[in-house]
């Protein structure tokens, strides 16, 4: 493994263990500014409104995994295949399971730090 895919690995790992964590700053550090997530049915969105959307399930217990299937690295860009399993449940509620797959692209920024650019989320 490259030293390109350990760190691509790491921050699919950061992000999944700040997101339990509810770590939103550490989520938004792994995104570039302009970054577009897009989700089935639903018209593209940015860093901003995801952070927006993110702070609007504070109160939910999150936990999940995920495992990259295929990593890519071409230059300063890269895509992973990723399978999500996730568990949300509502304070007094009762869980929500999702899973599914995510196709990202990601691009090494000038502080050498790679971060997610484009993110097709598949999980339902």
């Amino acid at each position: 493994m490259s030293d390109d895919e350990r760190q691509i690995r790491e921050l699919v790992d950061t992000w999944m263990a700040a997101s339990k964590a509810g770590d939103m700053a550490t989520v938004l550090d792994l995104m570039t500014d302009d970054a577009l997530l897009m989700t089935a049915g639903g018209e593209p969105f940015g860093k901003e409104e995801f952070r927006a959307a993110s702070e609007s399930m504070s109160g939910m217990d999150m936990d999940g995994r995920a495992d990259v299937r295929e990593l890519e690295v071409l230059g300063d860009w890269a895509w992973a295949r990723t399978h999500i399993e996730m568990s949300m449940r509502p304070s007094g509620g009762e869980p929500i399971e999702r899973s599914g797959y995510t196709l990202t692209i990601l691009r090494r920024c000038a502080d050498g730090k790679w971060r997610l650019f484009r993110d097709a989320n598949l999980v339902s």
